[in-house]
């Protein structure tokens, strides 16, 4: 027959394995909290990295903006002065043949300058948009990344 373990040995079998769960458990949280700590430091920093694009992306966008407002102001004060200068011809022109040639010439020329200023401030817009959103198109692959690395861990 086997021999039956005493009551001294049980109580110390129980106690060991309990020790031993207790270490395990300790050691998983410690492990946890420590990957805790990792993805937190992680979205912190991703946090700090957006922060700073939308920065830049806000100043790039604020001097595209006083760039398109500077040259509206200048097209349309140039343009007041032609205005001026084309009426002043036309009310001193001599017949009325002269007149309409100096009204036609002027206004051919006005909306050939207008299409010129509008194709200009299209271009304007569409380089102050590009380097706007420039500082801000990483961040969403930056985001992916940051929650793959949590997943993984």
């Amino acid at each position: 027959m086997a021999k039956s373990k005493t009551s001294g040995e049980k109580t110390i079998n129980g106690s060991n394995k309990i020790e031993s769960a207790l270490k395990t458990g300790a050691e998983a949280l410690k492990t946890g909290f420590e990957k805790a700590k990792q993805n937190y430091d992680t979205v912190l920093g991703y946090g700090k990295e957006t922060v700073e694009a939308y920065v830049a992306s806000a100043t790039a966008a604020g001097k595209g903006a006083e760039t398109l407002q500077s040259e509206i102001y200048a097209f349309s004060k140039a343009s007041v002065e032609e205005s001026i200068a084309a009426t002043k011809a036309v009310l001193g022109s001599k017949s009325v043949h002269e007149a309409f040639e100096l009204q036609s010439g002027f206004a051919k020329s006005a909306f050939d300058q207008y299409v010129g200023e509008m194709t200009k401030l299209n271009e304007l817009l569409a380089a102050t948009t590009k380097e706007a959103f420039a500082p801000l198109q990483g961040r969403y692959q930056a985001w992916v990344e940051v929650v793959q690395s949590a997943k993984a861990a």
